[in-house]
């Protein structure tokens, strides 16, 4: 059975500001998350339950709260960002989902895979829920983009708390969001060119002889991680392998795979695909150490976007295939163009120190941005080049006023590089000065060590830019091994002859 969706409530006395229980600018920006996961659910025939809160006038609980969302009223209904949705509407009165309400019932009667669970409050009702469902035995995602809190500290301890205590899966709801992509294969791969030479000579020596026989050849993986590389592996074996004879089973790109699982089944004549042998391992091999880096980031995160910043790391001709490996790993976006174009997403980028110096101010640069950029671009501020990160993020923001999404902080190691103090004070000082709509992005040789000490610390962070832990990322080594020959079992010493079982394959081709 499908999956069922829990969706807690997203409503509109918690995610619009004005009424008294408004969660804030960070809840609000769940909404696209949690509309990717539902057209993302609902496209696999998912059960949605969208859980409400829904008050008598003189509930208990107002002695807690202020009145909020009490029936009948604008505050309970559902937000119209979501409104469109199919699902069943179910409401509550209590934190959990299940108490008092006819949701039990109905996962009974639907018996669904798991529970995916997102909304608001991390900390309050979906946590109460999640604790209720893994107590009734239900296995329970809970995707980190797609939950929120007025409570940062309060929201991070919850998802802790919810992986290590109740044993709740925590994921991320922009895995797996890549488009299918149109993967142009080169010439050198396509000739033989990149291939070890001895592929290339066991190739001319079975046409010679005249063999080619149907072989079924098996990649798996060195170590642990997150698979990538595959469509592109698709990619080439549709244009060599014959169409009439050809059977390929695979694990899809984004998903998780254990230390020597077979990841990739290839059966077709061996002359078809025996000279890709190193370009198949090679993809893999490095497009999968670029995504589980990025999987590390985003995981570290807790939900905070983390956004690919390595193609200055790496060789231009496969800075795009780095950056689609950071999306396919999780990030929320990639700085160049060729991997955005290949993840089927906008490429994302502020302002560079480079137009800050040329121009000779932070504000005129800033301004100038955002006179020629398209509406559609987020205005975000580079503020460390020539005063304090403070003071410049003040600037940027009496100038620009309410176009301005955020600012970034890229402070240098031989100034002390960001710290979560320095997140606090440009945090309270745009507070202050009435600019709470700023987010403040940080980028500078972030790993997830640091991600977790910002979090850890408190540093109300909206967004990390990671670049050479992702793109310096070590490959995870592929082997490709033939384990049946014509139909006979075969394989060399101290590996197994024959197919190698692994029913989470699916045959793509």
């Amino acid at each position: 059975m499908a999956n069922a969706v829990l969706v807690i409530d997203m409503v509109r006395g918690f995610l619009e500001e004005g009424y008294p229980l408004y969660c804030g600018e960070r809840a609000r920006r769940i909404i696209p998350g949690v509309q990717y996961l539902l057209e993302q659910e609902l496209a696999r025939d998912a059960k949605v339950f969208f859980i409400c809160d829904h008050h008598a006038p003189d509930d208990a609980e107002f002695k807690l709260f202020p009145p909020h969302c009490i029936a009948g009223t604008a505050e309970a209904e559902l937000i119209p960002e979501l409104a469109g949705y199919q699902g069943e509407v179910i409401p509550k009165r209590r934190f959990s989902a299940f108490f008092d309400t006819p949701l039990e019932e109905r996962l009974n009667e639907l018996g669904p895979e798991r529970l995916i669970v997102c909304g608001v409050c991390t900390d309050i009702c979906v946590l109460h829920t999640v604790s209720d469902a893994r107590s009734r035995g239900w296995e329970v995602e809970v995707p980190v983009g797609c939950v929120a809190s007025f409570d940062e500290r309060a929201h991070h301890f919850a998802l802790e708390h919810m992986k290590k205590v109740l044993g709740t899966k925590l994921t991320s709801a922009r895995i797996g969001r890549v488009k299918p992509a149109k993967f142009e294969l080169s010439e050198a791969v396509l000739s033989g060119d990149s291939a070890d030479i001895y592929f290339a000579r066991t190739v001319e020596i079975l046409r010679q002889e005249g063999l080619n026989p149907v072989a079924t050849m098996e990649v798996f993986s060195g170590g642990t991680g997150i698979v990538c590389g595959m469509e592109e592996v698709r990619a080439l074996l549709a244009r060599v392998l014959p169409e009439d004879s050809r059977e390929v089973w695979a694990l899809a790109e984004g998903e998780e795979m254990g230390g020597k699982e077979v990841v990739l089944r290839i059966t077709a004549p061996y002359l078809s695909y025996g000279l890709y042998e190193t370009a198949i391992d090679g993809i893999l091999a490095q497009c999968s150490g670029w995504a589980t880096a990025a999987r590390e980031c985003v995981e570290a995160a807790r939900g905070i976007p983390v956004i690919s910043f390595g193609a200055r790391h790496v060789h231009p001709s496969v800075a795009g295939i780095m950056d689609y490996s950071a999306i396919v790993g999780g990030c929320a976006a990639c700085s160049s163009q060729a991997g955005a174009r290949l993840a089927g997403i906008e490429a994302s980028g502020t302002i560079p120190h480079a137009l800050i110096i040329i121009m000779g101010d932070t504000v005129k640069a800033t301004l100038a941005f955002d006179k020629y950029m398209p509406a559609g671009v987020s205005r975000v501020a580079l503020v460390d080049t020539f005063k304090d990160e403070a003071e410049e993020s003040l600037l940027v923001a009496e100038a620009l006023g309410e176009r301005l999404g955020s600012v970034r902080l890229d402070t240098p190691g031989e100034r002390g590089r960001v710290t979560a103090d320095l997140v606090k004070e440009v945090r309270a000082r745009l507070d202050l000065a009435g600019f709470k709509h700023v987010g403040i992005f940080v980028s500078g040789g972030i790993t997830p060590e640091r991600i977790r000490q910002f979090i850890n610390e408190g540093a109300p962070v909206d967004g990390f830019g990671v670049g050479s832990y992702i793109s310096g990322a070590r490959p995870i080594d592929f082997t490709a091994d033939l384990h049946e020959v014509a139909g006979r079992p075969v394989a060399k010493r101290g590996r197994i002859p024959g197919i190698t079982p692994n029913p989470r394959l699916k045959r793509i081709m």
